[in-house]
């Protein structure tokens, strides 16, 4: 600022407060920024982007405060399944997920957390299709995992029988 605006002449240093320096650093800045941009548009850096000359999409829409949410899902292709659907698809897929765990007591605390969803599901108000599963024998399904897992562990070992075994480097003579 020009002396002769705020002060007679010769009364010393201008008086620098914290907020008037801190309005020229940003004049200073938006012309700095300013600058930047023109320097880009002459070299041509924002020729060719993406979506040029194209209008942006769901700018006309209402407001929606979730659109961040339904734009990750998009992105991500995340699917969301009412919990009956989801409990259905659980129950299709258990025997898989229980053969790949290797002791009973895993297998039983997986079945009963399995059984308790069920049941609070069933007591919960439905949202979507009707719950149509049901929970599982904790018994019968273990010992249907031992059967399986025994059935894995013969077929193992006959094909290890039929194969030659090889020694080890560190057990040759």
């Amino acid at each position: 600022m020009p002396e002769t605006e705020d002060r007679p002449a010769g009364s010393g240093p201008p008086k620098r407060t914290g907020s008037a320096e801190a309005a020229a650093r940003i004049r200073q800045q938006q012309t700095w920024v300013d600058l930047q941009i023109r320097a880009a548009m002459e070299r041509g850096d924002f020729d060719d982007l993406p979506g040029a000359g194209k209008p942006i999409a769901d700018l006309g829409t209402e407001h929606d405060p979730e659109w961040w949410l339904k734009k990750l899902v998009e992105r991500e292709r995340l699917v969301v399944l009412p919990l009956s659907v989801q409990l259905r698809k659980e129950d299709a897929d258990l025997d898989d997920e229980l053969d790949r765990l290797t002791t009973e007591k895993a297998v039983r605390a997986r079945v009963e957390d399995f059984n308790e969803r069920v049941v609070k599901a069933r007591y919960a108000l439905p949202e979507g299709p009707p719950l149509i599963t049901m929970p599982r024998e904790v018994d019968a399904t273990v010992a249907g995992w031992a059967a399986r897992r025994e059935a894995r562990l013969a077929a193992r070992r006959t094909s290890e029988a039929a194969e030659p075994r090889r020694r080890r480097w560190w057990r040759r003579r």
